[in-house]
């Protein structure tokens, strides 16, 4: 018998910077811990992506003695509190959310504009701010940090390869930024999950991942490309949009280890209907 298990797990400190890649972490209320839990905002306080910025891709993260250190290609490392606190409150959009962020430092909004050559400030989601996820999709006490709109997004090796094959191409997971992939399931079986647990945490997948052009940028030059737009438009296009991974929302915090059982508890039609 072929068993899916949990074969990696990533988390995005800075939203839309590089990710990093580990073995073993708690899930917290929103999410991974750390995931997501900085971002790039403008003038207005309008969040920053590599859709408008590809070369964000090039800006690397890691942890190390309790600090977050952010890396660039002609910058010295930037070293970030881990557990920061304080700074300016600063209302914050991310899509059609409003939420209020603080400040890090003048240093941080300077190495990030001086690299990106633009305007823009590094901001933190403290820990008694609370952002709801869409009630459409999530309960009550569903929380999320400075992610899209949801805390996890799972997508399977298998879907990868198939969309490699009909690229004919070999383009890595780490375009797509999920947060836990699953591997020894078939190609694009998350699209029927409805509830699955990993590491004794029930996750529920309640929305596909509609995509944009990040995938199509090469996180280690920042040029982007046609692929896999293309070919997702013409594989996995649903309306309007087009769909590669399922969001999903966590019932309790926990730990989380590669190598994990995944087990399906409940399943569905598929989504998107394709």
């Amino acid at each position: 018998m072929t068993y899916s298990v949990l074969s990696e797990i990533n988390i995005y400190p800075v939203k839309s910077l590089a990710g990093i890649s580990v073995t073993r972490w708690p899930v917290t209320e929103t999410g991974l811990q750390y995931d997501r839990k900085w971002m790039l905002i403008d003038k207005s306080g309008q969040f920053l992506s590599q859709r408008t910025l590809p070369s964000m891709a090039l800006i690397h993260t890691a942890l190390a003695d309790d600090r977050l250190m952010l890396s660039a290609p002609g910058m010295e490392n930037l070293p970030l509190a881990l557990a920061p606190f304080g700074g300016e409150i600063i209302p914050s959009t991310i899509w059609h959310d409003r939420c209020d962020a603080r400040s890090v430092s003048a240093t941080a909004d300077q190495w990030l504009s001086d690299f990106l050559k633009q305007d823009c400030r590094l901001v933190y989601q403290a820990d008694d701010v609370i952002r709801p996820v869409d009630p459409d999709y999530g309960n009550a006490y569903d929380r999320v940090s400075f992610a899209d709109g949801f805390p996890f997004l799972i997508i399977s090796e298998s879907s990868l390869a198939l969309l490699n094959q009909a690229m004919q191409l070999n383009l890595a997971m780490s375009r797509f930024r999920p947060n836990l992939v699953i591997s020894g399931c078939p190609g694009y079986a998350e699209d029927r999950w409805r509830e699955i647990s990993i590491g004794g945490i029930d996750f529920r997948l309640p929305k596909p991942c509609s995509r944009c052009a990040i995938p199509t940028i090469d996180p280690a030059t920042g040029v982007s490309g046609k692929e896999p737009l293309t070919t997702l438009n013409r594989t996995r296009k649903w309306g309007n949009k087009i769909y590669f991974g399922q969001n999903a929302l966590h019932n309790q915090c926990g730990l989380l280890t590669v190598g994990d059982t995944v087990v399906v508890k409940a399943t569905g039609e598929k989504q998107p209907p394709i």
